[in-house]
């Protein structure tokens, strides 16, 4: 979708050449420029973020005047006036030039339109509808994850910004990667010529995390689906560095990169700046919190990386005994410690709560918002699934690195090991405290899950064999998954025949979830865009899946 700025505003009744609103105080009166885009965020039945960023022409600008203007888009009733609310502020290099308003005031379930202006330049226009309240007889929700630059074009975001009907966007992080520099992660695509990371090196101090939210958003198809819709956000780890927890990440080497705590607060300090998300009260990572969608469901955000989560364990690093051989009864003596954690204890308690609440104000779907993969996931045995033919035709036809991973995953089928211990299935007793606050509210749970680079249907069942409810994980925007590499096997396959509660795969589509939800169902459709490297693309739809509040399950898929 392109955003016609002059149509749109013409829409509003505004001029190009014209200022919205009067002038700003006079601060620095010079050149300026919307060159990020507008975004919306966090809506709540009365209220809504609105940001941009401010470039001025020169650096030392100092401070910039702005006033924002936001109006609803239906059309008044007859001698009834269109109410329109603005405002004013300034913003600075201390926040690097980026604008974040909190508007109050507005009416539930209602759509609106809002620009800035400064120093006589008007922003393009974005859309946002607020949250509805009481009988809602449905919502439709695009899920989002993992957009690595350098990997290909935004085509996802474009697609999202063309839908018909998106009440909000759900990103459950990976927005920006961290890393950077000739031979880093992505930079072997065939555009990644021209859309290799700034800066480029990896990213550390707080220029640099700006500099890379700053590019990302330069981005136009990004920026047509900031406009479009507002957005729920959740960081996951590469807004920090890769595989980050409370104490520190695998991709951060406090020798050569200063402490860690400096650089997980200076990462959320240019991510507060850039994103439009309601920041919490005295600052701090604690960014749980609850939308509720009328008397149809609630949307939990979950924070499961920065605030409580202990160190992932990892194969290289804990499997082994003083031997060198693997030791399996020490490893899942770890794995299954009661007190490692992916949340808090007050995280735990505070999603026990806002589950309880919810079903017992009669919502019908409880939804949460969760970075990673929650369904288990066993390491699959692809000689086993394909059969041994297929498998040996699958394996001639590979790369060298394609057959390296096979190996491995073959040799760790055979001890029995889960596939991602960055995933819930890292930390699986925190897992079941969650299933069990899910049972004991009588939720209805969907689980959404971004970070996989892959789409996932699961079923989800607690240790007891019980059902906790459905997950529906969302590919990448632009990321690679584990089918990009191993090409010539079914591999999302293999891990649907080898797994009771994976009841689709598919690793190497992208694309986003559209979720539908109704009091009768909740409608997951899997879109994908045909390529991330060409500058034309076509989407579809893969399949889609339903779940009834009475079922026991998901439905059989339906195909495109």
């Amino acid at each position: 979708m392109t955003i016609n700025r002059r149509a749109a505003l013409a829409f509003l009744g505004l001029g190009m050449a014209t200022p919205v609103l009067a002038q700003a105080p006079a601060r620095y009166s010079g050149a300026v420029a919307f060159r990020h885009g507008v975004a919306s965020g966090d809506p709540l039945a009365d209220r809504i973020i609105l940001w941009t960023r401010i470039s001025p022409a020169q650096a030392n600008a100092g401070e910039i005047a702005y006033r924002w203007r936001i109006t609803p888009t239906g059309k008044p009733r007859r001698f009834r006036r269109v109410k329109t609310l603005s405002g004013e502020g300034v913003t600075s290099v201390a926040r690097d030039f980026t604008v974040k308003v909190d508007v109050g005031g507005l009416k539930p379930g209602t759509e609106y339109s809002y620009e800035f202006e400064s120093n006589g330049v008007v922003s393009p226009p974005g859309w946002a509808r607020t949250l509805p309240v009481g009988k809602t007889a449905d919502v439709v929700l695009a899920v989002a994850s993992c957009s690595l630059h350098p990997n290909g074009y935004f085509h996802a975001y474009s697609a999202i910004s063309a839908l018909p009907r998106v009440d909000a966007v759900i990103h459950l992080g990976d927005y920006i990667y961290e890393y950077g520099g000739p031979g880093s992660y992505g930079m072997d695509s065939k555009v990644a010529g021209h859309r290799g990371h700034l800066p480029d090196h990896e990213i550390v101090t707080l220029a640099d995390y700006r500099t890379r939210h700053a590019q990302y958003k330069a981005d136009v198809q990004l920026q047509a689906a900031h406009a479009r819709a507002a957005w729920i956000v959740v960081w996951d780890d590469h807004e920090t560095a890769n595989d980050s927890f409370a104490g520190g990440a695998q991709n951060h080497t406090p020798i050569d990169e200063g402490p860690w705590n400096e650089r997980k607060a200076t990462a959320i300090k240019a991510y507060y700046e850039w994103m439009p998300i309601r920041e919490p009260e005295g600052g701090g990572f604690a960014i749980n919190r609850t939308f509720h969608f009328g008397d149809l469901a609630s949307l939990m955000m979950l924070e499961t990386r920065l605030t409580a989560r202990d160190r992932q364990l990892t194969y290289d690093q804990d499997l082994n005994g003083l031997n060198g051989k693997p030791d399996l009864p020490a490893f899942r003596s770890k794995l299954a410690d009661p007190y490692r954690r992916m949340m808090g204890e007050d995280q735990e308690a505070w999603l026990a709560s806002e589950l309880k609440a919810s079903a017992a104000a009669g919502r019908t779907w409880q939804v949460l918002g969760n970075e990673v993969v929650m369904g288990r996931l066993n390491i699959p045995s692809p000689r086993k699934e394909m059969g041994e033919a297929a498998f040996a035709k699958a394996l001639a036809a590979s790369s060298d690195a394609a057959r390296k991973r096979v190996a491995r995953l073959e040799e760790f089928n055979k001890m029995g090991l889960p596939y991602g211990l960055d995933m819930w299935d890292g930390y699986p007793a925190d897992r079941e405290r969650l299933y069990a606050a899910i049972r004991a509210a009588q939720a209805r749970a969907i689980v959404l899950s971004g970070d996989s680079h892959a789409f996932w249907v699961n079923e989800l069942f607690d240790q007891g064999g019980a059902r906790a409810g459905v997950e529906f994980g969302t590919t990448g925007i632009t990321s690679p998954g584990g089918g990009d590499l191993l090409t010539a096997f079914p591999i999302g396959e293999v891990f649907a025949s080898a797994n009771r509660e994976v009841v689709y795969n598919h690793q190497s589509a992208k694309g986003f979830v559209l979720l539908t939800l109704t009091p009768a169902e909740a409608r997951a459709d899997l879109m994908a865009v045909s390529n991330i490297t060409e500058p034309t693309y076509e989407t579809r739809t893969l399949k889609t899946y339903r779940v009834t509040p009475q079922a026991g399950g998901l439905s059989a898929p339906v195909e495109a």
